[in-house]
């Protein structure tokens, strides 16, 4: 980190947030992913660091944020980042969101977004597309604490090898652990009835968003997250889709220079908020 990196933390009606904040004048706020948390920005935001203020919240209930009193959902994520943004008495912003980040920021754009000067959303969660409840009752069955079919994976795991499962199972096995380790992500999106999260959608959301909005989609990602930047990108009037094509589902990790670079063009050629 080459700019000196402040740590806080504040109290809000939701409960505590934690942030990482660096730099100076424009305010640009990153959301982080769903299995992680703001230290996924931390390369990001030292190459902005120079020209921008950057600010990466851990999401309530991720990393140092306190885990929330009230049921998670989408909306509780975005009423807390309204608070946390009227506490930092922020404007004239910028919101970057990746994934489930990438949910909120949009949710808040479709609620507050007089405020924003402009939204970046990467590889965004938050729309519904074909084949979303299938996959989300697919990744329910694998983060089930004692899911018969995993006991049976288990079970047949000596003889993998010789039926040439063993690497998917380790795939199967490395992805529970990763749900397991992040229960914000599990309650928000897999604790819940699917009839719970369909309201929190967006597909019909950000008719009246107008600001400028760019989406960065990794082109080797998964079909149903491409699916949904494009579904992004018809629903927002000013937005602009952006296919990285050999960008995998890990942009923020394996290309922060180019996610940079593509931040810092948007940002840089914006026009004064009407």
């Amino acid at each position: 980190m080459q700019s000196p990196l402040r740590i806080s933390r504040i109290q809000l009606p939701q409960g505590q947030i934690f942030w990482r904040e660096v730099g100076r004048d424009t305010p640009i706020i990153f959301l982080h992913g769903a299995y992680t948390d703001s230290s996924q920005w931390l390369e990001v935001i030292d190459r902005l660091a120079g020209r921008y203020h950057c600010f990466a919240p851990d999401l309530l209930g991720f990393g140092e944020s306190q885990p929330a009193s009230t049921p998670q959902s989408i909306t509780l994520q975005v009423e807390c980042l309204a608070e946390y943004i009227e506490a930092l008495r922020l404007e004239r912003l910028y919101l970057v969101g990746h994934s489930l980040g990438g949910w909120v920021a949009a949710s808040y754009a479709a609620k507050y977004g007089e405020r924003l000067q402009g939204l970046v959303l990467i590889a965004p969660e938050g729309m519904e597309v074909e084949g979303q409840e299938r996959r989300w009752d697919w990744e329910k069955l694998l983060i089930d604490r004692n899911p018969l079919f995993f006991w049976l994976l288990e079970a047949i795991a000596p003889l993998a090898g010789l039926l040439r499962m063993r690497q998917k199972i380790d795939e199967l096995s490395l992805y529970r652990t990763r749900w397991e380790e992040h229960r914000a992500t599990c309650q928000l999106l897999f604790d819940r009835p699917y009839a719970e999260i369909q309201p929190e959608f967006l597909n019909q959301k950000l008719a009246a968003f107008r600001k400028p909005t760019l989406i960065l989609q990794g082109g080797s990602d998964r079909a149903i997250n491409l699916a949904q930047s494009k579904v992004y990108a018809k629903a927002i009037a000013k937005a602009k889709l952006r296919v990285m094509k050999n960008g995998d589902s890990n942009l923020i990790a394996g290309w922060p220079e180019s996610i940079a670079r593509e931040i810092q063009g948007f940002v840089g050629i914006r026009i004064p908020i009407s």
